[in-house]
């Protein structure tokens, strides 16, 4: 389904505008033709309708509003044109997979966050607000993001192994029929009376490290280890893999608990768990069998073991506000 935006060619804040000149016999009149930008609304989301009037209001897009299913291959026949920058709007995995099939191409991605707590938006500076979002996707500079990679499979925010693989299964199913919040406490119980430690070997730095863990959490950029922001991005941190192992069993709980809480918009956990935390560019676990499943920006997916972590810098074209470009300067 493609909406076409009946104001395409009125506004001139688009900077990605091809100038173009007709001369006849060495005259003619010179005029510019503003570039559409491709925009693809996650038409399941419940921000569908929002996100569609503030492109519509805004002008310079393309609207297509599409199935979740069929995102991805949407996304990728519209870059094979190779434009100058494409929106996503709805939440972060939305998000997530237009970086899978953006990220190493010349075109950047903007985004209108749809989400519960847009953490890729937030982190980059990207107004929640749909209507100033859709404005910076037109206006905005062109910055860089760092990834992290699962194997083959992209990330934007955290991956983890172990017991929060178990809470966001459990959790998901139960929300069907009692509601996130009694699901939330549903899969926290679980998870404190039957969560098994998971015997796994760490390679980080080079130096390899054996745990018996309920949990291990990688996260894209520094994070906080303290309460009551655990697991949050800090702003103007290293560039690196944020690796968090959790060492006993409670704290664990709570650990998934609070990144839960990240994912879900919780602001505050119990205490600060004891824990490992290293800050690499890669890492690799280990664990018994052929595949685990992993939480990958809160997808279960299955992966192969040896597990291999690492980080690509500034890999991903993405367009922010001005001002965020410079204090990232």
């Amino acid at each position: 389904m493609v909406e076409r935006c009946r104001d395409s060619g009125a506004r001139h804040s688009n900077p990605d505008r091809r100038e173009s000149a007709t001369r006849a016999r060495g005259w003619g009149p010179r005029f510019i033709l503003p570039i559409v930008i491709p925009a693809f609304v996650n038409d399941a989301a419940g921000t569908a309708s929002a996100a569609k009037r503030a492109l519509e209001e805004t002008g310079g897009f393309e609207i297509h509003a599409v199935r979740p299913d069929e995102l991805e291959s949407s996304i990728r026949s519209a870059i094979a044109s190779k434009p100058a920058r494409i929106v996503v709007a709805g939440g972060d995995g939305s998000v997530g997979t237009a970086a899978r099939v953006s990220c190493g191409t010349e075109t950047a991605l903007a985004v209108l966050p749809g989400g519960t707590l847009n953490h890729f938006a937030r982190d980059h500076g990207i107004p929640v607000d749909m209507q100033q979002a859709a404005t910076i996707a037109t206006s905005g500079e062109i910055g860089r993001a760092d990834v992290g990679y699962a194997d083959d499979r992209l990330f934007l925010n955290t991956s983890s192994v172990g017991a929060y693989v178990a809470y966001v299964r459990f959790r998901n199913r139960a929300a069907k029929y009692v509601g996130y919040r009694i699901a939330s406490l549903l899969a926290a119980v679980r998870i404190f009376i039957s969560m098994r430690p998971v015997s796994l070997e760490l390679d980080v730095n080079g130096e390899r490290r054996t745990y018996s863990t309920p949990i291990v959490f990688i996260g894209v950029g520094e994070r906080e280890t303290r309460s009551p922001t655990l697991g949050n991005r800090i702003a103007g941190g290293r560039q690196c893999l944020h690796v968090i192992v959790v060492r006993e069993r409670r704290a664990a709980r709570l650990l998934a608990v609070a990144l839960d809480a990240a994912t879900r918009g919780l602001d505050r956990v119990a205490r600060t768990p004891e824990l490992d935390s290293f800050m690499v560019d890669s890492c690799t676990i280990k664990m018994g069998g052929r595949q685990r499943h992993v939480a990958v920006d809160g997808e279960i997916v299955a992966l192969g073991m040896p597990l291999k972590y690492r980080l690509s810098k500034d890999a991903l074209k993405i367009v922010i506000p001005p001002e965020h470009s410079a204090s990232a300067a």
